[in-house]
């Protein structure tokens, strides 16, 4: 462990007040700069108390919001620009060289466009692909049925270097994964390391999408309203925006403006379990463009297939009893995967199928 990391490891003994490194109010999402962690040199206390105001900014972030913006957060501009370059190469590919690596229900990762798409509405085409290649997850979503499948990437051969382009900014963009992770458990008040086990053998995957310019905006959505269904989730979009939040106060929706270079992180269904409900994983959709073409690339960071998940001990007590039953990660997973590929009747499993108490 290096020596900067040494910050996430120790819980603060309260979150600081100051808020020196967010901009709060309720138009907007907050943006966070992590320039003060990031560039420090040495976990000293200068170090410590960085790292523990940032945290709280964080943590009311996700508590008002569920989502923010990250400015100088480490991820290098040109890696990112790379592979915004390589995937508009691949989207302009003809169809059928596209759909050599499309996915199927034994291998969902590849390229599918709205051919393969649940929601008619869903006006986009999209490619996926595991950090882990293999990824072992359970063979089915049944909580009765044992056994384990892995599943591989698919690259495709055109064009040049988009493979290494893929796995080059999936490695930053996991490191700055891992960071966040250590922020918001010092922001909950406990060790930064308290999360990191359960991503030993992440099933993360970073997905590459493309929105075609809308002939018929009013009759369609890039993405339908939802929520991420793991820890948290990295996103990079251009400018042409698009992207819009539920606000956790009065659910009206607002959009987030595009900040050059900034990411976008909101949190998942994992994370208000394993929070209790403290912290929001909060509806999102995106709006399409009539004229403009849109391109985003979204990190979704999740645990391991073998994790169960439920709220921390930490975190409960008599006047906070837990808000879920416990689940299974890796069938979570599978049956929304393989809801979202066979486009089944029944609604797509919710974390709120594990609630054992209604929210506050």
């Amino acid at each position: 462990m290096g020596e900067l990391d040494q910050a996430f490891v120790q819980a603060p003994e309260h979150r600081p007040t100051a808020k020196t490194s967010g901009s709060f109010s309720d138009g907007e999402i907050p943006i966070i700069d992590l320039s003060l962690f990031r560039n420090l040199e040495g976990a000293n206390a200068n170090a410590n108390a960085n790292a523990n105001a940032i945290a709280s900014a964080i943590g009311e972030a996700c508590e008002r919001w569920g989502f923010f913006q990250v400015i100088n957060h480490g991820v290098a501009s040109e890696t990112r620009r790379r592979l915004e370059d390589t995937a508009a190469e691949f989207f302009g590919m003809e169809t059928a060289e596209k759909r050599k690596v499309k996915r199927d229900e034994v291998n969902p990762m590849g390229y599918h466009d709205e051919e393969h798409t649940k929601n008619v509405r869903d006006w986009k085409e999209v490619f996926d692909f595991f950090l882990q290649d293999p990824t072992v997850v359970p063979a089915s979503p049944s909580p009765e049925e044992t056994g384990e499948r892995m599943l591989t990437n698919q690259w495709p051969k055109n064009p040049p270097g988009f493979r290494e382009a893929c796995q080059e900014y999936a490695r930053e963009v996991e490191k700055l994964a891992f960071k966040l992770l250590g922020l918001i458990s010092i922001s909950l008040g406990l060790p930064g390391d308290r999360l990191t086990s359960y991503f030993k053998e992440q099933t993360s995957f970073l997905r590459l999408n493309h929105y075609p310019p809308c002939p018929c905006p009013e009759l369609a959505l890039g993405v339908g309203r939802h929520k991420d269904g793991g820890a948290l989730t990295i996103l990079a979009q251009d400018n042409v925006g698009g992207l819009q939040v539920s606000r956790r106060s009065d659910g009206q929706w607002i959009p987030i403006k595009p900040i050059p270079d900034a990411l976008i992180i909101n949190i998942g269904n994992c994370m208000q379990v394993w929070t209790n409900d403290k912290y929001w994983s909060a509806e999102h959709r995106v709006v399409v463009n009539p004229t403009k073409e849109r391109y985003s690339m979204p990190f979704f960071f999740f645990p391991g297939s073998k994790v169960d998940v439920k709220p921390l001990e930490e975190l409960l007590s008599g006047q906070s009893p837990p808000s879920y039953k416990e689940y299974n990660w890796g069938k979570f997973f599978v049956s929304r995967n393989r809801s979202d590929f066979k486009k089944l009747e029944a609604d797509n499993i919710q974390i709120d199928h594990f609630r054992v108490s209604p929210p506050a």
